[in-house]
């Protein structure tokens, strides 16, 4: 007697089993469910990205884990970010390092490249993380949230919001904020950059030099609440 939902078919010399229930093809559910509490960046198709373009980059960690700013997890972040911060087309040129999520600002050759740089740099900074917290399981919440910058003034406002990101959340310090790149950032109107950094240097032209023509950045700017485009 047939089963609900299945037969049995005698085959040569095995028998085959056949389903009223389709394997593969798009269901209601189907698929990865976003991670962390808040489900952050939509799985849609990534925008287009060519090595002209930089992008601000924007990951949360999982709840739970250790404030990222403090010296020793600053350092922590810092050192994965400058071993990983070249690689497979993809290179990091600023950041900011906030008590639970990260903002970049990067270049890379394509979309592909992109997401596989940002992997690899993801995973470098979660092991160190895990290891410095004696933990393990995951520490990154979701996708990343990319936004492709294409105009100086997009960029400017990208490089604001990531570097003075502290002071849109209330931090209170003088000159730049020691958890980013903001010490060896050349674009300040008022401070004269360090040297040393082991951050590559933009290659496109809107990342290099485009933007200034918007104007240098204070040291003392505020961002507005999300970057405007």
């Amino acid at each position: 007697m047939a089963r609900a939902g299945a037969v049995r078919e005698a085959g040569a010399g095995a028998a085959r089993q056949l389903t009223i229930f389709r394997r593969g093809g798009r269901r209601p559910g189907a698929g990865r469910k976003p991670r962390g509490a808040r489900a952050l960046v939509s799985h849609a198709a990534r925008p287009r990205l060519t090595r002209h373009d930089p992008v601000l980059v924007t990951t949360r960690l999982v709840a739970g884990c250790p404030n990222l700013r403090n010296e020793r997890n600053v350092a922590v972040v810092r050192g994965a970010l400058e071993s990983g911060c070249d690689r497979f087309g993809f290179r990091l040129v600023e950041y900011s390092v906030q008590t639970n999520h990260l903002h970049l600002v990067a270049e890379a050759e394509s979309a592909r490249a992109l997401a596989r740089g940002l992997q690899g740099l993801l995973v470098r900074i979660a092991k160190r993380l895990n290891r410095a917290w004696t933990r393990r399981g995951g520490v990154f919440a979701d996708r990343y949230h990319a936004r492709v910058l294409r105009t100086p003034r997009a960029v400017r406002n990208a490089l604001v919001y990531v570097l003075q990101n502290a002071r849109k959340h209330g931090a209170r310090f003088a000159g730049i904020d020691r958890c980013s790149s903001g010490p060896w950032f050349t674009g300040w109107l008022n401070r004269v950059a360090r040297a040393g950094s082991a951050l590559p240097r933009a290659s496109s032209w809107l990342l290099r030099a485009g933007w200034r023509r918007a104007g240098l950045v204070a040291t003392n700017e505020v961002p507005a609440r999300a970057p405007p485009p």
